[in-house]
């Protein structure tokens, strides 16, 4: 399910580095949308690149 807000883009990878993170998803308990959006702040984190913490998301059926 696809979280409001959240922008939504096709993205063409390399069958390689898309295996690679399912990989690192699994031993990192997120799912592989979780992962590439981690990825993406740690590397803009090490440009110096600073950004708002992800915002928390709610178990299902918990109000915010």
């Amino acid at each position: 399910m696809a979280s409001p807000g959240k922008k939504h883009f096709p993205l063409r990878i390399d069958p390689a580095v898309w295996a690679e993170i399912e990989r690192l998803a699994a031993q990192e308990l997120r799912s592989v949308n979780a992962q590439v959006e981690f990825l993406l702040r740690e590397a803009l984190a090490r440009r110096g690149r600073k950004l708002p913490p992800p915002a928390a998301q709610a178990a299902p059926g918990e109000a915010n």
